[in-house]
């Protein structure tokens, strides 16, 4: 017995489940809240408290705004690039709890106790963080734009397990790109700061 489905229908079903989906990854005290009938998905608001940089921050903000929009559009961190918006350039990379997440795919109202580092809140007052320090003495930038996401990717790296080697190191920065090309400084400056290297 075949089972005919129509396109209409298809696309149906897969939205309901992208919803869905992306309900349940809300804090349990707004899941109930998602679930009520509404009118317009611009009604869900939500206040959100996490910490940015080791500051507690607390929005009400708009439950479609990502962690991107969050710190570029609210919170004025703009050292967080928006690049392609779709996940796949690494520009607007951020550590949250010490792991390393595309902010542009997260959405904020998932990230209700969670702290955040982004590159403001790398260096130590005027003190630059080794990586930065090495970062510049490679001249591991060219333009400058992915540089961020690029230092904040690598501060993650470095808690992971990664192989020893240049090869390695590419592979697990893969996901941030440099238009420029400054590919073989990246690595070098990376390497350095993991083997202990002063920069």
């Amino acid at each position: 017995m075949k089972i005919r489905i129509s396109r209409r229908r298809f696309n149906q079903v897969l939205v309901s489940g992208t919803i869905l989906s992306a309900i349940n990854q809300l804090p349990r005290r707004m899941q109930a809240q998602a679930m009520e009938p509404t009118n317009s998905l611009a009604s869900w608001t939500y206040d959100v408290a996490l910490s940015i940089n080791g500051k507690k921050v607390t929005r009400n903000i708009d439950s479609r705004v990502t962690l991107l929009d969050l710190l570029r559009e609210q919170l004025n961190l703009t050292g967080t690039k928006k690049g392609c918006d779709q996940g796949q350039c690494g520009a607007c990379t951020v550590l949250v709890n010490g792991k390393r997440i595309k902010s542009c795919l997260s959405l904020a109202v998932t990230h209700e106790g969670d702290a955040v580092v982004t590159i403001e809140g790398v260096a130590e007052g005027d003190e630059l963080h080794p990586l930065q320090k090495a970062f510049i003495k490679h001249d591991s930038f060219q333009c400058g734009f992915c540089t961020p996401g690029q230092i904040m990717s690598a501060l993650g790296l470095l808690k992971e397990p990664c192989g020893q080697t240049d090869e390695d190191v590419r592979e697990c920065m893969s996901g941030n790109l440099c238009r420029c090309g400054a590919y073989p400084n990246i690595v070098a400056a990376i390497q350095e700061v993991r083997h202990g290297g002063t920069p």
